[in-house]
């Protein structure tokens, strides 16, 4: 397999050199290390040849692949292209045919926003009336290019070279990306009529993190975006913690087909003070009332509802329970139970078919008589992995079944069900 690691260009221009299109005084006065990033290898002529001829490889994580393109291109150019083929397959998930263009880095794929939640973005800053938004932790430039698409003026930063290389190439003459620290170019970056958006990055060795200190920019730089008069948005993944959501900011969990991706932090114009909501894309927007009360707890009837994860996290699920005339079937467990179906863009809806105390050895006895080959199990609130029940249960048969196994008032029940509706 290629490493695909992708040198940069030590050609890095001093921003404010001829060329440039914005200067910052005050940088250039304090000696702070604001630079341009350098050219991409694979957004030079060679590259872009590379690129090319690696995208007709099928399998370019493949010993073929390598040897075909070596004995073409230098090994470590080869080894670049190869790998940018496979992100830019991978990216297609997220960002369609357009993800062909770009470039990538592995970290920076990872962390960029879908293309549907990039447009909302943009359409959040565009509907509150500001021309220009500085993009703080820029990434690979999704984001940004949105921005643009929208038409706003965009000033990119990035602090990792690579990375910022990566986002000048996909950005090219529409938008400037600076290579520096964003906590040191906030101040001659943003005025009155700028806005600001921030993706902190927040991963370490241990995986997803909520510890304030690993993140960048740190959690200081965003409450300062936040608090400040001026339209900001911060994009952070969807377990936030709520004690972390600063005051009178607006906090928006989005949900992308049947996946919740992100929480978006607002402030300023648009913004809902202190709001919490969930927008589930393209066009639906819960506003939680924060002062309804919990729903009382009853027993399973016809009708099953899975919230969606982000009015969930929201704390929507009362008031979208109130809406279907539903109840919990636990007061810590985030299933709906009503005694008819009602249509809703913010949950899942699951006709109910059968009723069963739950034990392994009823279900693998139940799925037997059935014929249920396969099995799909969705569970909350009981300490089970149901890929390892799933193997446990030996499946045998032609059919195939949805199982819900949930605590209820009178103990574990498995619950078989028809899906009926789906967001």
């Amino acid at each position: 397999m290629p490493s695909g690691h992708l040198l940069i260009s030590p050609c890095l221009e001093e921003l404010g050199e001829p060329g440039c299109r914005y200067e910052l005084g005050r940088a250039r006065e304090t000696g702070s290390p604001v630079i341009r990033p350098g050219i991409h290898p694979l957004a030079t002529p060679a590259g872009r040849e590379a690129l090319a001829l690696a995208a007709t490889q099928p399998d370019p994580d493949s010993l073929a692949a390598a040897t075909a393109m070596r004995s073409q291109v230098a090994p470590d150019l080869a080894a670049a292209a190869l790998t940018q083929i496979g992100l830019r397959r991978a990216a297609r998930r997220k960002l369609g045919d357009r993800a062909d263009q770009l470039l990538f880095t592995r970290t920076g794929l990872e962390q960029a926003s879908r293309a549907a939640v990039a447009s909302h973005h943009a359409t959040r800053f565009v509907a509150s009336g500001v021309r220009r938004v500085i993009d703080f932790g820029c990434g690979v430039g999704t984001d940004a290019l949105a921005l643009v698409d929208a038409g706003l003026e965009v000033i990119a930063v990035e602090s990792d070279p690579e990375t910022a290389a990566v986002a000048q190439a996909n950005l090219g003459e529409r938008a400037e990306v600076l290579l520096g620290d964003a906590v040191e170019l906030a101040p001659e970056l943003l005025d009155v009529a700028a806005g600001a958006f921030a993706d902190p990055a927040r991963r370490t060795g241990r995986g997803r993190t909520w510890r304030t200190e690993d993140l960048s920019p740190p959690w200081s730089f965003v409450e300062s975006l936040l608090t400040a008069d001026r339209v900001s948005g911060v994009k952070l993944g969807p377990g936030l913690p709520h004690r972390m959501i600063p005051p009178g900011v607006e906090a928006e969990w989005i949900g992308d087909h049947g996946d919740t991706v992100e929480v978006g932090l607002w402030s300023g114009t648009g913004a809902l003070a202190d709001g919490r909501v969930a927008t589930l894309l393209p066009d639906h927007r819960l506003v939680v009332d924060r002062t309804m009360p919990q729903l009382p707890v009853g027993a399973v009837g016809s009708v099953i509802y899975e919230p969606h994860g982000a009015v969930i996290r929201a704390g929507g699920i009362s008031q979208v329970g109130v809406d279907l005339g539903a109840r919990l079937l636990d007061p810590d467990i985030a299933y709906l139970s009503a005694d008819e179906l009602r249509p809703t863009p913010y949950a899942t809806s699951f006709e109910v078919l059968d009723v069963r105390p739950y034990s392994e050895q009823d279900l693998r006895k139940w799925a037997r008589d059935q014929g249920i080959g396969t099995l799909e199990i969705k569970k909350r609130g009981l300490d089970l992995d149901p890929a390892v029940l799933r193997k446990r249960l030996k499946l045998r048969g032609s059919r195939s079944a949805t199982v819900i196994l949930t605590r209820t008032p009178g103990g574990a029940v498995s619950v078989v069900v028809r899906r009926v509706g789906s967001r």
